[in-house]
């Protein structure tokens, strides 16, 4: 992990701390006036304190179900695998979030067995869509049928828990081979007037499934506008922002926002850049399972940051 400093020893805003994190059992990240100290999984009494003085949420991500290429053919395994994980957590979650490509190919059948999986171990789950959720003949109505109801537009909403604010925004409606993500008009004034009534000292948590912060322009890892709807998010003191769409861990703080994108649960894509394009990236079958995995998020009580725990399904 690198830290670039300026001459005073701060840390520098363009490079307000991007790093990438190949955690083998998991890191546990607590966030102190804004810098994260990551610690290791190891240390289970730390990671247990951690989940234990607060509640805690746990996202999942890009479960692609229906992908049965090289890169993994048992797709719906290590869904399973993933949420056999989650059960057996020290502390049940409060709900969980799965930001997006529940399904490869928007299928009814690739989401009856998402939810088969996922909703059928019994937490309460908030969705936000993927690319591949809303690719059916509708325009994503197979999605929105079942995860719409009581949501606005595409399917964005809001929602509060334990004194945090929750936020679910979608970035992926008609969404062009390789291009970024979109917010769009619509959604930003709904954003602006959802937050209106929300206390500055309020943490907020937003999740969508195209990272709101630029990954890799070249690869559309990155929202269009999503400068537009950071702006509205400055005055808050916490803000954490979770996407999946790049199967990896990367996490960047700046100011008062920590974002952070997870692991899928089907396979893994290269590391920004060092490929000639996105996609399934296929390792050796041994190796799979430690480039897959989960994320726990604990809010402990009279704290402002979050304490992010990502594990693998090695």
């Amino acid at each position: 992990m690198t830290h670039h400093h300026d001459e005073e020893g701060g840390m520098t805003r363009r490079h307000a701390l991007e790093c990438m994190i190949w955690a083998g059992t998991g890191v546990l990240w607590t966030v102190s006036g804004g810098v994260p100290v990551s610690l290791s999984l190891l240390d289970k009494a730390a990671a247990a304190e951690a989940m234990s003085s607060g509640f805690t949420f746990l996202q999942i991500s890009d479960s692609h179900i229906g992908f049965d290429k090289a890169a993994n053919p048992h797709a719906i395994d290590t869904l399973k695998e993933a949420m056999a994980k989650v059960e057996a957590l020290p502390a049940k979650p409060a709900f969980l979030i799965h930001t997006g490509d529940i399904t490869h190919l928007s299928k009814a059948a690739q989401f009856d067995n998402a939810a088969q999986i996922i909703d059928g171990a019994g937490h309460i789950v908030h969705y936000v869509p993927g690319e591949h959720d809303l690719i059916d003949d509708g325009n994503g109505r197979a999605y929105l049928d079942r995860y719409g109801k009581g949501k606005k537009g595409a399917g964005w909403y809001s929602f509060d828990q334990n004194g945090v604010h929750f936020i679910g925004l979608v970035n992926v409606v008609n969404l062009k081979a390789g291009g970024l993500g979109n917010l769009g008009a619509e959604q930003l004034a709904w954003l602006a007037d959802d937050l209106k009534a929300v206390s500055s000292s309020t943490p907020v948590v937003v999740f969508a499934h195209i990272p709101l912060w630029t990954v890799y322009a070249d690869w559309g890892w990155g929202t269009d506008d999503s400068e537009q709807a950071l702006a509205l998010l400055k005055r808050f003191g916490s803000v954490t922002v979770l996407n999946g769409h790049i199967h990896q861990i990367m996490q960047k703080v700046e100011g008062n926002v920590t974002f952070h994108t997870a692991r899928s649960t089907a396979f893994p894509q290269p590391a920004p850049g060092t490929a000639k394009s996105p996609g399934p990236m296929t390792v050796p079958s041994g190796k799979l399972r430690g480039l897959l995995g989960i994320t726990d998020v604990a809010v402990r009580n009279g704290k402002e940051e979050l304490a992010i725990v990502d594990s693998t399904l090695a």
